[in-house]
């Protein structure tokens, strides 16, 4: 597996910057258009489950479950910026993702921050 399966985030020439920080050095915020988020739920398989038992058990990371995890955060993101862009957003500042077990059937993925109008300077 390449490095691409083990990251994300956004690409070079993304219409919507998103950023973790609370501004964006260069640009100013013209606009707040206020909170977007992008939500998935995913649910393991049973044979993800059972292999990971099984791994747990020597040690070591569980790829098949780091990919799972690491598409579901980019589809999030891809949602966020959706909603970002839909309320006519070009920026989202204070990004964040939040991870919590969704019923015992899967794991609920938020992506969330505050949507902006930012102009460069």
């Amino acid at each position: 597996m390449g490095i691409e399966e083990y990251g994300g985030g956004q690409g070079p020439g993304s219409e919507v910057l998103v950023v973790t920080t609370n501004d964006a050095p260069g640009y100013r915020v013209e606009q707040v258009i206020g909170e977007v988020f992008g939500l998935t739920v995913r649910s393991r398989h049973l044979g993800s489950q059972i292999g990971a038992g099984l791994k747990s058990m020597i040690g070591g990371e569980l790829k098949g479950l780091t990919k799972t995890l690491v598409e579901t955060r980019n589809q999030a993101m891809e949602r966020l910026i959706e909603q970002a862009r839909a309320r006519g957003a070009n920026g989202v500042l204070a990004f964040r993702f939040d991870v919590t077990e969704a019923a015992d059937v899967g794991t609920e993925v938020c992506a969330y921050g505050t949507a902006v109008v930012l102009v460069r300077e």
